[in-house]
């Protein structure tokens, strides 16, 4: 699939210096191969691997804690990009909010976090899909074999209330149904 706001993205790593990205999606090695190209260090997490941790939990504080312990430790160099692809949907408000504030905590000010919400369709896979850059400005998208569940079809007015604390920086309908957004902190 085309994925302009992605090519955005790698544009600007471009630019030149020393970039640390997280990747909120599952280990893949042409994940790693697309960024080898800049200087940068790739955090992966697998967070679909705690989506029932968060989704199940109602106590804020514990969501938190548990979404901050999903993560990679606060170290001395701060994120300048999140590829979050499509585990928004995949996340209930509270742990959505949780996941994000722990994020923004680990980013410099001005990070980007790059997402894809299931926007018009109703439904979405059951499990998040493993999202490969085949090059800088598309993306395959790997869906898991397996039911379907409803998508939350998150609004930018929802986003904006579970991610106060960040921006949309630029939103775009896919051909897919999906929205691809850039968030900036």
């Amino acid at each position: 699939m085309s994925a302009p706001l992605f090519h955005s993205l790698i544009q600007r790593l471009r630019s030149g210096g020393r970039w640390v990205v997280i990747d909120l999606g599952s280990a893949h090695s042409a994940t790693i191969r697309a960024f080898a190209e800049f200087r940068c260090r790739i955090e992966i997490v697998e967070l679909a691997d705690g989506l029932d941790s968060l989704n199940g939990e109602i106590d804020p504080r514990r969501i938190r804690q548990r979404a901050d312990a999903l993560l990679p430790a606060r170290g001395r160099e701060l994120t300048d990009v999140v590829l979050c692809w499509d585990l928004i949907n995949y996340l209930n408000q509270p742990a959505l909010t949780a996941v994000m504030e722990c994020i923004a905590l680990r980013c410099k000010r001005g990070a980007f976090a790059h997402g894809l919400v299931y926007y018009t369709g109703k439904v979405m896979p059951e499990r998040p899909s493993t999202f490969i850059p085949l090059d800088d400005q598309r993306i395959v998208q790997h869906v898991t074999p397996g039911r379907e569940r409803p998508a939350p079809r998150y609004s930018p007015e929802d986003l904006a209330r579970c991610m106060p604390r960040y921006t949309v920086e630029r939103g775009r309908l896919l051909r897919n149904g999906m929205q691809e957004f850039l968030f900036k902190l």
